[in-house]
């Protein structure tokens, strides 16, 4: 949707991956997964689909000349939101496209040559007559095949610091130097400028490309470069890196910063590394860049005031930085207003505290005020998200109508979820409802605004068997909902499953809930195996622990990482069973990890079997990534508590 709401994209795609997908060649290395032969992420979902819509009342149609199956990604915007950007893969590559909008048209730009293994792999000019592209290196050498390459000597870690440093567990890091070398060549790309006439100049050679950028007004470009020493203990991300800045003709601008390997930081989940990060352009000015650094030396144990401090600094990027605020938490992003207004928010983990504040960024002797001060796993009390629109710069600020600000927020309650829009006074902090949904039967999402002004937004409504669709909705004028998109339920045969948010409690008295479904054959007093699927969430408060999001009334969708599926074998299932880790006060969650585990999955199967649904011996419990870290703890204290059974029953024989 462009920022009018009158031109829509709408893309398409499967749940699933196909089985020549699924068998694509993929290399771990760094912390990516990635296609050595496509050279973008083994992982990518693709869209497959793709249709264009002129006004808002018009028809969807295909542009003309979109090649057949498809695979889709990395859709961007041209300035003038007259153009899209995409790329396709075939088999051999990943190929650059434009949509032109009016004319429901697209083009190829480029051959199957464009390197999308790290980052953005295209960005707009400003003009919106070509883009910045990260093409193939013509350098780049042949792979190592590491299954058959013979070792030339051994893989050696060395601690420069010669002291003991703890570090997280990662994963597809780089073991050797055959890895080492593949990493370098797949990341390894020239930048060339191309017209959407397809014609191509050389704009900066061969380098380890990461993140690319223009300044809001298009007159700078921010580059960050992945640099050497690689590291076998950390992901690329921590590797050494160094952001420049140049102008549109690639002349450089400055060197903003340069970072070395970080291979160890201070304990703890809020630490960080010294010195400038989260370099970002300030989206309301033409170009300024932003950043922080760590007032604590990086270490949560630290005792400071502030842990992070935030400046700024001007095109041509040579004065003095600018400070515009400190954070008492760990900063978490501004959303940009003007001069004189901003919004600031913070966070830190250990205490699960999120902070936001109103800031002047003309005047840092102004005292910033802390206008939301919460534990952000309180889903009840969130706010809600401020309402942006797009600026003269093409970018997103507060949406500000004199001096009130909007938030959209999920509405989530005890009662079950009602979406809402607030209008907040930034002066005098006082806070108005604009519209709170009250549908019961259905759900509705807030999912953007239009013009606030005007009270237009979009809305997504569903139920438990009716596909999610958007609608326009006047929260003013309040005149109905106009359908923007008209989806039929491709999963007719489960639409008339049985589906209930059950609530129970554990043993220590905290509320659970999740999402029962029972079989698409269901006999009453019949009992069936059940299915349960989790993820552990950790909390510091039981209160949190004890909230609920499910909702029976959403959509059955079924997904390639759900249990659904096994409705129609005969099986009872309970999807999204809550299974909270609290550890309150100076207790941390994983002090009682199993004990809690277990506490968890026996009050969910306790429920259904008293509900008289299931055979409780007959339960099998999964999950997805830390959901299978639990289901193998609890497969493990099974099997431990059976050996101390049979071993108690030998000592009775004996």
């Amino acid at each position: 949707m462009d920022n009018k709401g009158e031109n829509f994209v709408f893309l398409y795609r499967s749940n699933f991956k196909s089985i020549e997908e699924l068998s694509e060649t993929e290399m771990r290395l760094g912390g990516l997964r990635i296609n050595p032969i496509t050279n973008i992420s083994s992982r990518e979902r693709y869209y497959t689909s793709i249709k264009v819509r002129v006004g808002r009342n018009n028809k969807d149609e295909a542009p003309i000349g979109l090649p057949l199956n498809g695979r889709f990604s990395n859709f961007s915007w041209s300035p003038n939101q007259k153009m899209m950007a995409f790329t396709n893969t075939i088999s051999t590559g990943v190929e650059l496209w434009i949509i032109d909008i009016e004319h429901k048209s697209v083009k190829k730009i480029t051959e199957a040559n464009v390197n999308a293994n790290t980052g953005q792999p295209f960005s707009w000019f400003k003009d919106n007559n070509a883009l910045l592209v990260k093409l193939i290196s013509k350098d780049k050498k042949l792979l190592i095949n590491t299954k058959t390459a013979v070792p030339t000597g051994p893989t050696i870690s060395v601690s420069e610091k010669g002291v003991k440093a703890q570090n997280r567990t990662y994963q597809d890091l780089l073991k050797n130097v055959s890895d080492k070398h593949n990493f370098e060549q797949l990341t390894l790309s020239e930048i060339y400028k191309i017209t959407l006439e397809g014609q191509k100049t050389i704009w900066k050679g061969n380098a380890m490309y990461d993140e690319l950028s223009f300044s809001p007004d298009g007159n700078y470009i921010m580059i960050t470069t992945v640099e050497k020493p690689f590291s076998y203990l950390v992901p690329y991300d921590r590797f050494p890196s160094k952001t420049t800045i140049f102008d549109t003709n690639g002349k450089l601008i400055s060197t903003i910063l340069e970072v070395p390997l970080i291979e160890d930081l201070p304990q703890g989940f809020m630490a960080v590394r010294k010195g400038m990060r989260n370099l970002s352009w300030r989206d309301d000015k033409p170009a300024t860049i932003i950043w922080c650094e760590a007032l604590d030396e990086g270490n949560p144990e630290n005792d400071v005031t502030h842990r992070d401090e935030i400046f700024e600094l001007n095109a041509p990027f040579n004065g003095n930085a600018t400070s515009l605020l400190k954070t008492i938490g760990r900063f978490a992003g501004i959303e940009w207003g003007t001069n004189e207004i901003a919004i600031a928010n913070d966070r830190w983990w250990n205490t699960r505290n999120t902070k936001s504040y109103i800031f002047n960024p003309s005047n840092n002797n102004i005292k910033p005020i802390i206008i939301s001060d919460r534990n952000y796993q309180d889903t009840y009390s969130d706010p809600g998200r401020f309402v942006t629109k797009r600026n003269e710069y093409g970018r997103y600020t507060l949406d500000l109508v004199n001096e009130n600000a909007y938030l959209i927020g999920d509405g989530f309650s005890e009662k079950g979820k009602f979406p809402f829009v607030d209008e907040i006074n930034l002066k005098t902090l006082k806070t108005t409802r604009l519209y709170q949904s009250n549908l019961t039967n259905k759900i509705e999402d807030l999912s953007s605004a239009l013009d606030m002004k005007k009270g237009e937004l979009i809305v997504r409504i569903e139920s438990k068997n009716e596909y999610p669709n958007y609608y326009i909705r006047n929260i003013k004028k309040q005149t109905g909902l106009v359908p923007l998109t008209k989806f039929e339920n491709p999963y007719k045969s489960i639409q008339n499953v049985y589906k209930e948010v059950i609530k129970y409690n554990r043993e220590d008295g905290l509320e659970l809930s999740g999402t029962l479904y029972l079989p698409t054959n269901y006999i009453k007093g019949k009992k069936y195996p059940m299915i349960m699927w989790a993820y552990p969430r950790e909390f510091k408060d039981k209160s949190s622990a004890g909230q609920s999001t499910s909702n029976s009334n959403e959509f059955t969708y079924p997904n390639y990482g759900s249990p659904i599926y096994w409705v129609t074998r005969g099986y009872v299932v309970l999807d999204d069973a809550s299974f909270p880790i609290v550890g309150e006060g100076n207790d941390q969650p994983n002090d009682t990890f199993i004990k809690q585990l277990v506490s968890n999955a026996k009050a969910a199967i306790d429920v259904v079997d008293n509900l008289g649904y299931i055979d409780r011996t007959k339960v099998a419990v999964g999950g997805h990534s830390y959901g299978a870290f639990m289901t193998a703890n609890l497969l493990h204290t099974l099997i431990y508590l059976l050996q101390v059974l049979q071993e108690a029953v030998l000592i009775i024989e004996h």
